[in-house]
């Protein structure tokens, strides 16, 4: 081979190594982009793209929920269909009216999320206000959520009820209702419309009642606080709102919180299974000061019933704030009128949500904070009550378990499940690094193969 064909052949060689290194960067950027994609959580879907309520505290409203305009008396009101997410916004003055048509044996639960503009200034008793008529106007129940002493907005979040019970004397018939929205204190309320986001329920009546079904007045039960968990915190960061929740099992999490945010975590619990949660806020930078009910810690069912919540001020230390022990998951929890009882009322995904107060900002700055949840879930799972039909949405009161049961300390990225029983974001993880995998292997092959012809 002469000097010339010896150089155009290293020419050939040299420009082949450069093209299999050049596919292989480009596939290897398409196989981390598609991971990247596969590890977002899911939830239930949501308007927003990764990171985007980390930065901005503001609520992430569910993907496709439809636009609706309440009005102003029951004639014209929009209908509400069971099973389904609206999207629409609250004045400050006047009431907002809804309809629903209701059958004679099924409870219905309207959840209404009111969301105020991040900086408003909002007072104490102020909130939004949910009321459940009849068609002459009579009440069915009348539920409202409030900011409370730190006076931060935030989303605030209360559910509806339209319960048929044996021996009611009122809402008891099939027929149009009517839902009535809001706000709690408006003559102290900002002028600007807040937003809002409605969901609806429908749970079905019992083939048949009685203690032997579970179905009876609540058991007793140990509520006495358990040591909280001690193991190494894991990464996460919590979702912007209840459809995107970021879904946790027992475990200590790792995460970052910024004055005025709130984030959602999305906690499976089955029938026969509590759950007790703290949340701790790490020190500031040397910064001292006092912000009154800086971290709040609720807990929510999966009809967005709140079932409990705490605060505690912060100073600039360490602080923790943990919800006492609730009763495991029985449908007899809805014989009390303890609010902490009678919201554990149904087995499906409990929503833990954390928020930290705009007025920390104040004292300590922006942030971001370190927080640290601890979640121990208790209890035995069990079989549910023989609903006489299915409720909608359809899976609403169904929930994936535990890694090893209780006590187990979970095996996932987000809390871990049982063999075969895997939530769906984590299925997601899974599914999109199968892939993902699959697809860099195949391309670095036929780059491979194309750079050795091309060499020859």
């Amino acid at each position: 081979m002469t000097r010339r064909g010896t150089a155009r052949s290293g020419l050939r060689r040299g420009r082949a190594a450069a093209a299999l290194v050049t596919g292989a960067r480009s596939v290897a950027a398409a196989g981390a982009a598609l991971c990247v994609t596969a590890v977002l959580p899911v939830g239930g879907g949501t308007a927003r793209a990764a990171g985007e309520s980390g930065e901005s505290g503001g609520y992430v409203y569910t993907e496709g929920a439809r636009q609706v305009e309440g009005a102003a008396g029951t004639a014209g009101a929009a209908l509400l269909e069971a099973g389904a997410t609206y999207r629409g916004s609250l004045p400050r003055d006047g009431k907002l009216y809804y309809r629903m048509r209701l059958d004679a044996v099924s409870n219905a639960y309207v959840s209404v999320t009111a969301v105020p503009r991040p900086g408003s200034e909002v007072t104490a008793v102020d909130g939004v206000r949910v009321s459940v008529q009849d068609a002459e106007g009579g009440s069915c129940s009348r539920r409202s959520a409030t900011f409370g002493a730190a006076r931060s907005p935030r989303p605030v979040t209360a559910t509806g009820v339209r319960e048929v019970s044996p021996g009611g004397s009122r809402c008891q018939g099939a027929g149009t209702y009517y839902v009535v929205v809001e706000r709690a204190r408006p003559k102290d309320s900002p002028p600007d419309d807040w937003g809002l986001e409605l969901t609806t329920v429908s749970e079905p009546g019992l083939r048949r009642t009685g203690p032997a079904d579970g179905t009876g007045p609540p058991n007793a039960w140990d509520s006495s606080s358990p040591e909280p968990l001690t193991a190494q915190p894991r990464r996460l960061h919590g979702g912007g709102g209840f459809a995107g929740a970021t879904p946790v099992g027992q475990g200590v999490w790792r995460d970052d919180i910024r004055s005025g945010q709130t984030l959602f975590y999305e906690v499976p619990l089955d029938w026969g299974q509590n759950l007790y949660a703290t949340a701790e806020l790490d020190a500031a930078d040397g910064r001292g000061g006092y912000a009154t009910a800086a971290l709040g810690l609720a807990l929510y069912n999966p009809v967005r019933g709140r079932v409990d919540d705490a605060g505690t001020g912060y100073t600039g230390r360490r602080t923790t704030v943990d919800l006492g022990p609730v009763p495991p998951v029985a449908y007899g929890n809805r014989h009390t009128v303890a609010g902490q009882v009678s919201g554990m009322r149904f087995a499906g995904s409990y929503y833990l949500v954390v928020h930290l107060a705009e007025q920390v900002a104040d004292r300590f700055g922006t942030g971001p904070f370190g927080l640290t949840l601890r979640l121990r879930l208790m209890g035995t799972a069990g079989a549910g009550p023989g609903y006489a039909g299915e409720p909608v949405p359809r899976d609403v009161f169904e929930a994936t378990r535990a890694v090893g049961g209780v006590g187990g300390m979970g095996g996932s990225l987000a809390g871990g499940t049982e063999a075969g029983e895997s939530h769906p974001a984590m299925k997601a993880v899974a599914v999109g690094g199968i892939g993902a995998g699959s697809v860099l292997l195949a391309g670095l092959g036929v780059w491979t193969v194309m750079a050795r012809r091309r060499g020859a």
